[in-house]
């Protein structure tokens, strides 16, 4: 029988990776409340953050990196040599350089934190007013209520504690006192500046008003304190090569972003200057250091002519020989030049740089010409050679000497005139309103991601769900189908009740409500009135009148259909006996009201007689057999011959013996008293068991020679994602 039903019953194929898109869109459909609640729920998250964050505000300056002039007329060359133009993001990265913020974090103390020493959220309320409108408060290293004004002027420590938290406060006197972890480091009047005793801790105030309330003070890292305030500032440059720099600053404080935005600029404008005289300063410092060498070399050129003129009566030189000379020392006075414009080119360039090799080629020239005057001087007479070597020396130190001394003033002059090639446009300027946060943007943010959240849930949930929502899914299986049961929502409401009832009486066997009996007409009860049907036809082939009713794990519902099924057969005069096999669980009692004094384990192990074990119920021609009490061994009970005996004589005396048994997965129970069952049907719920699992758990049953006549899929809902709500509807109009 085992291989006739394998071969019969077909099996699944691959798993349809193909998106149902008509599906997915009736999960959103099913979970419309949930998916409401939550956008509804995340658009008021989002509109409570949007009232109670601090509002954040924008200021912004303009700046202008100007192309550099050529300076004072007549200085072209000395302008060009000193400086190469930058480009707008050589300028930027100045402009957020630790140079730059580093002053500004200096220059206002932004590193130096004082706040009011509470407890988070909680201490806001005890706290006091806050200062009256209109009142100064200090925008950096201070703080002001209505009660308490402390600035500081200077917080001194070593690096190892900054960023650490001291606590300020008051003496006896009234005068400040700071602790360090509940130690106090020092303290004295106001007006002084106190350190500790070892000298590495310095604190000088400038306003001293203390109002009961503790303070913290923190001086953070100069690293910290300017990454936090080049994470508040954008800078951009407005177009493409204009120069034109849009510096941004924001910040929860209007008066704060203000100031500080200013001294960026400030500071970015004064390093230019500095720079741009540093340039002249270096070339300046180096002609000072050759002047008085070359002073002194005129001096002894001078002296070494007149004594050869005084030794020679005056020699004097020839035409040729003075043109010699002329050229002689304009070729050494470029030479030195060369040397000059090489000394200053090299502090910015490597020598592969193009001007750098420039000036190397025009020194390497100017070389050569050398190398032939010096052959022509060669072939003069020897006193005319002497003469002409000695007024070479005077003459070319004397203008190289003449050429620095201007060179130098020209220097001066540039040193005291640098402007720099940065101007401030526009001053820092606040905006009124806050840039953040958009209340509007904020709580429309929070809506959609309320609503994608929950979307994105039910539809994950939705495909990594594998339950059974439709009858056709065992169909597929190879599985015939019975019957499909809808969710009684009058069995829901007397569930609750009675759940509510025993959690009041403490108790695990208060009654359940038989459904069938309570509420006849209700939709689930007529679902297994046409299971009813189906079954009279099936049974007409079946070996004997026993009815095996299992499942493929626990929670299925197998009694509640059990105990529903055997009042319907009773209802139409059938003489039905039901049977609670679940000697582990079972709880069937429950639906007929009985105490499980007595049943199926005590007449399985010899404690009690037939008649004892079978009680009557409320329904005409139903009994019911309970489980009795749990016993040690209920498979090897069931494996006795009494319960076959007990199976032959209840066919005999009953139309119908209905067993419901436990789930199959969970223990062999089942497969033992499907042996003894003409007519075995699997229990599976909506939602809960997938087609595999009840393919698996026929399977099981027919290793052990037990044939699965069919399937009873429970508790189907009423979704979009089924279609079952259109059965449901054709039901219910039926019967009115």
């Amino acid at each position: 029988m085992s291989n006739e039903s394998t071969t019969s019953r077909a099996r699944s194929g691959p798993l349809d990776d193909e998106i149902d898109l008509h599906r997915l869109f009736a999960l959103l459909i099913d979970a419309k409340w949930l998916i409401l609640g939550t956008t509804v729920l995340a658009l008021l998250l989002g509109a409570l953050y949007a009232a109670l964050a601090t509002p954040i505000y924008k200021a912004d300056a303009l700046l202008q990196v100007e192309k550099k002039q050529a300076g004072l007329p007549g200085f072209e060359e000395l302008n060009e040599a000193l400086g190469q133009e930058s480009s707008a993001a050589a300028e930027i990265a100045i402009l957020t350089s630790r140079m730059v913020l580093g002053n500004v974090v200096e220059q206002l103390h932004t590193d130096i934190l004082v706040s009011p020493d509470r407890t988070p959220v909680l201490g806001a309320f005890n706290a006091p007013d806050p200062a009256p409108p209109g009142t100064p408060r200090p925008l950096f290293a201070g703080y002001r209520d209505s009660q308490t004004l402390v600035t500081v002027k200077r917080f001194t420590m070593p690096d190892n504690l900054r960023g650490a938290a001291f606590t300020l406060t008051a003496d006896d006197q009234g005068h400040p006192a700071l602790y360090y972890q509940g130690q106090k480091v020092l303290g004295g009047p106001a007006d002084q500046v106190l350190t500790s005793d070892d000298k590495t801790i310095a604190l000088e105030l400038g306003e001293w008003q203390y109002g009961g309330e503790n303070l913290t003070l923190v001086r953070q890292s100069r690293l910290s304190a300017i990454n936090s305030l080049r994470g508040r500032m954008e800078v951009l440059e407005k177009g493409k090569e204009t120069g034109i720099l849009t510096v941004t600053l924001t910040g929860p404080n209007q008066a704060r972003i203000q100031k500080e935005l200013d001294a960026v600029a400030e500071n970015y404008l004064l390093q230019n200057i500095n720079r741009q005289a540093a340039e002249a300063e270096k070339s300046l410092q180096f002609l000072d250091e050759q002047l008085p060498e070359l002073k002194a070399k005129l001096t002894a050129a001078e002296e070494k002519l007149n004594e050869y003129r005084l030794q020679r009566d005056s020699v004097d030189m020839e035409l040729e020989t003075r043109s010699l000379l002329g050229r002689l020392v304009s070729m050494e006075a470029k030479l030195n030049e060369l040397k000059i414009k090489e000394s200053e080119v090299s502090a910015k360039f490597t020598q592969e740089h193009p001007a750098y090799r420039t000036l190397l080629e025009q020194r390497r020239s100017l070389e050569q010409e050398k190398a032939q005057l010096n052959d022509q001087i060669g072939n003069l007479p020897e006193t005319q050679q002497e003469i002409l070597r000695l007024m070479r020396d005077v003459e070319l130190n004397q203008e190289i000497y003449v050429g620095l001394m201007n060179r130098a003033q020209e220097l001066r002059i540039m040193k005291a005139s640098t402007v720099g090639n940065v101007r401030i446009i526009d001053d820092a300027v606040v905006y009124p309103s806050p840039v953040k946060p958009q209340k509007g943007l904020v709580t429309a943010l929070a809506g959609a991601l309320g609503l994608i959240l929950s979307a994105g849930y039910v539809l994950g949930a939705g495909l990594l769900h594998r339950g059974i929502e439709s009858p056709d899914q065992l169909e597929e299986q190879g599985i015939p189908v019975y019957a499909a049961v809808p969710l009684s929502e009058q069995q829901q409401k007397l569930d609750r009740i009675v759940a509510m009832m025993r959690r009041r009486k403490r108790s695990k066997h208060e009654p359940i409500p038989l459904l069938a009996v309570s509420d006849p007409a209700d939709l689930a009860i007529e679902a297994l009135r046409s299971l009813r049907t189906s079954l009279h036809f099936a049974m007409m082939e079946a070996s004997n009148k026993v009815m095996m009713i299992s499942g493929p794990s626990p929670e299925v519902g197998k009694s509640f259909i059990s105990a529903n099924l055997a009042a319907v057969l009773a209802q139409v005069g059938q003489k039905v006996v039901v049977i609670d096999a679940d000697m582990r669980k079972g709880h069937l009692h429950r639906y007929f009201e009985n105490q499980n004094d007595v049943g199926l384990s005590d007449l399985l192990s010899g404690q009690a007689e037939h008649e004892q074990a079978i009680h009557e119920t409320k329904v005409e021609n139903l009994h019911f057999i309970p489980r009795g009490q749990i016993p040690p061994n209920p498979a090897e009970l069931l494996m006795h011959a009494r319960f076959k005996a007990l199976m032959e004589r209840l066919s005999a005396e009953y139309d119908l013996v209905l067993v419901d048994t436990p789930p199959i997965l969970a223990v062999t129970d089942a497969a033992i008293i499907g042996q003894q069952a003409g007519t075995s049907l699997i229990v599976a719920r909506y939602g809960v068991n997938s087609a595999k699992e009840v393919d698996v758990s026929v399977h099981r049953f027919e290793q052990n020679r037990v044939e699965i006549k069919g399937a009873i899929l429970n508790a189907i809902e009423r979704r979009a994602s089924n279609e079952y709500g259109y059965y449901a509807y054709h039901y219910n109009s039926d019967k009115t």
